[in-house]
């Protein structure tokens, strides 16, 4: 696994080794002993997945404290633009985007830090995500904000969206309760 840092600090793009042959291929997803030597979270308390169709825009969704959360999130069939924005206050990347693709083909991966919201909108006929948490999903702490608040350029302009989040608060309306301590990793 190579672990590169993103833009968003406590924030990486993981490019796994991908192992093909003429019977598919075998991707290792986590690594409890290189995610230590980099300062990851190594204590995962749920996962799950989603299944999207093309179209299909989840997000920008986080839990907020003291329920936040670090999230692993990658695709194992199919393709997304998946995104994160910074929303810790005064973090020297607040209200700043990253993007990239995630695909069973690439097999990239994205580790978030607590305080970033999280999104994707489907590239392929249907995409199936992974995602890993640290804590445990809490109802009361479940929040987003608008999907098209954040600067950031999806591919459609009328993407799928559920009701819940389509009545996200815009980013310029947040008032976000994380706060940036430095790095994150």
């Amino acid at each position: 696994m190579i672990i590169l840092p993103t833009k968003l600090e406590g924030c990486f793009q993981i490019i796994p080794n991908i192992l093909r042959d003429e019977r598919g291929h075998f991707v290792k997803t986590f690594h409890e002993e290189l995610f230590r030597e980099h300062g990851l979270e190594t204590v995962f308390r749920e996962e799950y997945y989603s299944a999207s169709q093309r179209g299909v825009l989840r997000g920008l969704h986080f839990q907020t404290p003291p329920q936040d959360h670090t999230k692993l999130v990658y695709c194992v069939q199919g393709a997304v633009l998946d995104a994160a924005v910074d929303l810790r206050v005064g973090s020297p990347t607040y209200g700043q985007h990253l993007t990239m693709e995630l695909s069973g083909e690439n097999g990239h991966m994205l580790y978030l830090a607590p305080g970033v919201a999280h999104g994707f909108y489907t590239l392929s006929a249907q995409a199936l995500m992974m995602y890993k948490v640290s804590t445990v999903y809490a109802p009361a702490h479940d929040s987003g904000i608008l999907w098209n608040s954040a600067g950031i350029a999806w591919p459609g302009d009328n993407p799928v969206l559920s009701q819940r989040d389509q009545g996200f608060a815009a980013l310029a309306d947040f008032a976000s309760p994380f706060v940036y301590r430095g790095s994150a990793a």
